[in-house]
């Protein structure tokens, strides 16, 4: 699974699952232009620690080159300049073009909608949807201009039929799964393959500190959501995602809403701890079914 003499560029790789993408592509060798608003001389907006520079020194470290260009996705200036330095310092190519922008943190509440803040729900779209279509539009020709290049749109879920309980956090989720399936149809006369992909209940920083918990002791939280016994570290759709890009033969799965576990059912890697979550069969036979997690072997699903 080499992805070495390969450029790739990660938007919102700041932390979570673009952090984790990052670093997974560049354990596969590639080139990696890490994007992201937070950076040591600029603080997160929601008021994090975690900085675009960490994440390219995580992907040097990993064993690949990491290039931290700060960026607001938003805006088509800035990411022109993304563009620009990726025509400067890598070759002009662009192999895999990963769609991870997020920022909607801070907006999504847990509360019907029309009692939500206006404001804070148009903010998630512009930090979201809109950052998708400006980076979409702006990378899109460096990723058509030689075949077999990649496009992968990050989201939350693989189909329709699951609704999150939040309508405006739905609907971007939703319409960025959308835009990774609909664009195979515009870039397939180019060679280019183009995805969108879920990871499951994913074991982010902030999901972690919501729980109280760290990596090392996550198992704590168990008890106070069963169904977190299921959960799954960045790195595991990271392996998913850079398992997809060194596979010759990934046209195969063009147009397709993929998740890290039917990446995972394809190549058979294992989370860091050596583990293989199965979200989509646990939410299959446990979720929809109502099942006491409690009760349910986890093991059969890990």
């Amino acid at each position: 699974m080499s992805l070495r003499g390969k450029v790739a560029a990660v938007t919102g790789a700041t932390r979570g699952a673009g952090r984790a993408i990052a670093v997974e592509l560049g354990a596969a060798g590639a080139t990696v232009f890490v994007g992201g608003r937070s950076t040591r001389g600029s603080k997160s907006p929601i008021g994090r620690d975690e900085t675009i520079e960490e994440t390219a020194e995580l992907v040097d470290a990993a064993g690949g080159r990491g290039i931290a260009v700060r960026c607001d996705f938003t805006a088509a200036r800035d990411v022109d300049a993304f563009r620009a330095r990726i025509e400067s310092e890598g070759d002009g190519r662009l192999d895999v073009l990963v769609d991870d922008v997020w920022g909607g943190e801070a907006d999504t509440e847990f509360i019907p909608f029309w009692e939500q803040d206006l404001e804070r729900q148009l903010g998630m779209w512009r930090n979201s949807v809109q950052a998708h279509l400006v980076a979409l539009h702006r990378l899109i020709p460096l990723v058509i201009a030689r075949p077999g290049g990649l496009v992968v749109e990050v989201t939350d879920g693989d189909s329709d039929e699951h609704y999150s309980g939040m309508l405006a956090y739905d609907s971007v989720k939703v319409a960025i799964r959308r835009f990774g399936v609909v664009l195979a149809r515009d870039v397939a006369k180019y060679g280019t393959t183009s995805v969108a992909v879920t990871p499951g209940f994913l074991r982010s920083e902030q999901m972690l500190e919501h729980f109280g918990v760290t990596e090392e002791n996550w198992r704590d939280a168990i008890p106070r959501s069963p169904h977190y016994a299921m959960s799954e570290t960045p790195r595991y759709v990271g392996r998913g995602i850079a398992a997809l890009a060194a596979d010759p033969e990934r046209d195969r799965f063009t147009g397709r809403a993929l998740a890290s576990w039917t990446l995972m059912r394809e190549y058979g890697f294992t989370d860091v701890d050596g583990s293989r979550p199965d979200w989509g069969r646990w939410n299959e036979e446990v979720v929809k079914p109502e099942l006491d997690p409690t009760a349910v072997d986890v093991a059969r699903y890990r």
